[in-house]
């Protein structure tokens, strides 16, 4: 899979740093990086709903390259974090949303993983949980793209996400509480596993979600 960098947008900052900002500009488009690992997150969780209808299941090897290279991107901008002077918002919020939104595509490749390893079919909660890890993803890049312009388009975006994940919840629910159910317990416990993962994905996407909102709260 070959990956084409996205050139970084030119921004405008809705605030006017006046004299320290003069003194002392940004060295990095933060909001242009988490833009860019936004993208690629969604296109992971994508390819992660696409591979799971392609039956039979085979190695999730293009959500692990996915995954690799959003790492890349990850460590550069916390290169870029430990050597720039000033950020556009706290550090440690932009910090915790990059991290957080790895760990969506990081569990979402665990689950494939763990999916062909342990024999999992997927089955309607599944399926069901992995577009509602999508719907919610895809929420949070557009509410990445209006952090620095548009505050309640991300708080509206965030709502709708949160809806999302709280959809995820209760498809996890429903789905253990049918495993309880069945008869074959060892294969009650592996999807259970792959079950758990996903849920692990989107507790990731929440967390996400919240730091995002505290970042426009410091941005109001």
């Amino acid at each position: 899979m070959i990956f084409v960098k996205k050139p970084e947008p030119e921004r405008k900052s809705t605030k006017n740093g006046g004299l320290f900002a003069a003194l002392f500009p940004r060295e990095h488009d933060f909001y242009a990086m988490l833009d860019e690992q936004a993208d690629w997150t969604v296109v992971g969780v994508r390819e992660f709903v696409i591979w799971l209808n392609a039956l039979p299941l085979k190695s999730p090897s293009g959500l692990e390259e996915i995954e690799n290279e959003v790492d890349l991107m990850r460590h550069d901008m916390e290169d870029k974090l430990i050597r720039s002077f000033s950020t556009p918002f706290d550090r440690q919020d932009i910090y915790s949303i990059s991290r957080q939104m790895d760990y969506i595509l990081n569990f979402s490749k665990e689950t494939a993983k763990e999916m062909v390893a342990f024999s999992v079919a997927p089955d309607g909660h599944i399926r069901r949980m992995a577009l509602q890890l999508l719907e919610g993803t895809e929420c949070i890049r557009r509410g990445i793209k209006a952090l620095d312009s548009n505050k309640d388009t991300v708080e509206s975006e965030i709502r709708q996400a949160r809806r999302a994940y709280n959809s995820l919840e209760e498809q996890y629910i429903t789905g253990m509480a049918e495993l309880l159910q069945t008869n074959d317990a060892m294969q009650a416990i592996r999807t259970r596993e792959v079950y758990h993962h996903l849920r692990d994905a989107g507790r990731a996407m929440r967390d996400t979600l919240d730091i995002l909102h505290n970042a426009v709260i410091d941005l109001a």
